[in-house]
């Protein structure tokens, strides 16, 4: 797979990408049973659905409030109704387990001298809290939050965000997203995108275009030259 050119900074995604949205889920199957993986997935469809509604009609609100109510409508939907079991999959959320692969592609790229940040639809806290919990303090140039532009992904205004942070043009700047909407957002804002393409999805039908895929973050290093 050919190298990408002209790479100074690698931008990420945090959710799905950097950070296994199941594991929350899973580290709570002694109170979900079998139902834990359908949860993580119900709970993450609506989580996205609801930042999408909320950016058409003009209602925003936070990650975290967003991640709440798409957790309360899959628990209600999956009829789980365990004392204490929304708090405690709330904070999980928190501290979500890393890929494996991530600290060592971290290390590689900052070696390298390429600039690294997150660009997330998170709330500050909620970026901070993940970066911390994974032991990846000083590992990023940049955490940056949509609430900085008002709007979440995949709207320009969030993309933005990472240009004016890193002080680089768009073809500058990797980006890397397993979420296959954001890849093509990012795409067309005009960033170099390399999309993780972790559950093997099929291509979107949006404007934009990866301009490489991979199943994991491993081969990154190697695409930016590092």
């Amino acid at each position: 797979m050919d190298a990408l050119t002209g790479v100074k900074a690698c931008v990420f995604d945090a959710y799905g990408t950097l950070f296994d949205t199941a594991s929350a889920a899973r580290r709570s199957a002694d109170l979900l049973g079998d139902k834990a993986g359908p949860l993580a997935a119900l709970w993450r469809e609506k989580q996205l659905a609801y930042t999408w509604l909320r950016a058409v009609q003009g209602r925003h609100a936070d990650f975290w409030q967003v991640t709440g109510d798409a957790l309360d409508f899959a628990l209600e939907a999956l009829a789980i109704g365990r004392s204490g079991l929304r708090d405690r999959l709330m904070q999980l959320y928190l501290t979500l387990d890393p890929y494996p692969e991530v600290p060592e592609v971290l290390r590689r790229l900052r070696a390298a001298g390429l600039k690294t940040a997150i660009l997330s639809n998170g709330t500050p806290h909620m970026i901070e809290a993940l970066v911390a919990g994974a032991g990846l303090q000083g590992q990023f140039d940049a955490l940056l939050s949509v609430e900085q532009a008002g709007a979440y992904k995949p709207h320009a205004r969030v993309y933005q965000l990472a240009l004016d942070a890193l002080g680089l043009p768009a073809r500058a700047i990797a980006f890397q997203s397993s979420n296959g909407w954001d890849a093509y957002g990012a795409s067309a804002f005009g960033m170099q995108v390399v999309w993780c393409n972790r559950s093997r999805q099929p291509r979107e039908r949006l404007p934009g275009a990866p301009d490489r895929e991979v199943d994991t973050l491993a081969a990154l290093p190697g695409l930016v030259g590092a």
